[in-house]
């Protein structure tokens, strides 16, 4: 297996195509600035020792030169071996609500974006937990299936955002239900799933959904998103405010936290409600809750004794400059004495 140590440097790759523009004007800038002087092949004469080869070379070796460098600081390793690990885990899936209502700025920058950083937070404090991810509105969906794959749900989570979900409302039992099919009862592990939202346009049963989990020893932890006083949901346009969403007399929709539903939801699963604030997003409180479950040992392959490959990328990158600075752009004088394709004349 393959993998960089420091796959950010590998941007300094993106400026090779900008150096090879900025030579190829340069070297086009010479060449009218020498065909207003004369005819090429007076200039030649003129200028016998001059090459106009050898700059190109130089460059092309400078330009492999930089990108084995570039290679090299970002530190290609190789897997030498993968082994079975052992870990002790649980299953825990996120359900967060991607509703529009999720835009109301009563928690900072918005609700949807404080939820998204507290799910950032737990993703870097699990160790041997699995999770996944499931986004929902009016209609849920699977956004990251169960994986103990922590960087692939840091990706998966910075793409959330409220306009992936076509379909408007709050389907809080459809997404518990998602998440049931969503598990591998086979396992054995022991399972849980965490609800970020602020409860408001509740669509299905989702009471009855928590408890159907729970029949099944899956708790269900609620964490309410918004204040009772609630706030407008803003319109956005290119990226700016743009004003605030409208009921059909006109008047500011001010979304509110249904902190009741929340809580019947997580009485009903067995679990725990918290509401989040900016100081506390209150998974903290539900991770205590999770961390009182029973773990069961699974095995996971992975690569091991990954090994450095930077030596050889930083080695060809020297010996390139050092055949670079060697490289004049005058021709050499002993060569171009040698005519060995001269046809002698009799």
């Amino acid at each position: 297996m393959l993998r960089f140590e420091h796959i950010e440097f590998l941007w300094g790759l993106a400026l090779i195509p900008v150096l090879i523009i900025l030579f190829f004007r340069v070297s086009r800038w010479k060449k009218k600035a020498r065909a207003r002087l004369g005819d090429a092949d007076v200039i030649k004469q003129i200028m016998p020792e001059v090459s106009f080869s050898k700059p190109w070379i130089k460059f092309a070796v400078f330009t492999m030169a930089y990108a084995m460098l570039v290679i090299g600081l970002a530190n290609p390793q190789i897997g030498s071996k993968m082994e079975e690990v052992k870990r002790k885990g649980a299953d825990l899936m996120i359900l967060l609500d991607v509703s529009n209502s999720m835009l109301a700025q009563d928690l900072a920058p918005d609700r949807l974006e404080n939820a998204k950083r507290a799910i950032a937070q737990l993703i870097d404090n699990l160790h041997d937990d699995r999770i996944g991810m499931i986004v929902f509105a009016g209609q849920a969906y699977v956004q990251l299936p169960i994986t103990s794959d922590y960087s692939a749900a840091r990706l998966f989570l910075n793409t959330i955002n409220t306009g992936m979900v076509p379909t408007q409302g709050t389907a809080i039992g459809e997404a518990i239900a998602m998440g049931m099919r969503s598990f591998d009862f086979k396992d054995g592990m022991s399972k849980a799933m965490i609800v970020m939202t602020d409860g408001e346009n509740h669509e299905d049963d989702a009471v009855a959904a928590a408890a159907a989990s729970r029949e099944k020893d899956v708790a269900i932890h609620v964490i309410g998103l918004g204040s009772a006083e609630g706030a407008p949901v803003p319109l956005y346009k290119n990226g700016k405010v743009a004003g605030f969403h409208t009921d059909s007399a006109g008047h500011t929709v001010v979304s509110k936290l249904n902190e009741d539903m929340c809580r019947q939801i997580a009485a009903a699963g067995g679990g725990a409600y918290v509401r989040a604030t900016n100081g506390n997003s209150g998974l903290n409180i539900v991770m205590d809750e999770i961390g009182k479950m029973q773990r069961k040992e699974y095995g996971s392959k992975s690569f091991k004794d990954f090994e450095d490959r930077f030596q050889v990328f930083l080695t060809i990158a020297f010996f390139l400059i050092l055949i670079e600075f060697f490289i004049y752009n005058r021709k050499n004088r002993r060569l171009s004495r040698l005519k060995l394709f001269e046809v002698k004349k009799p």
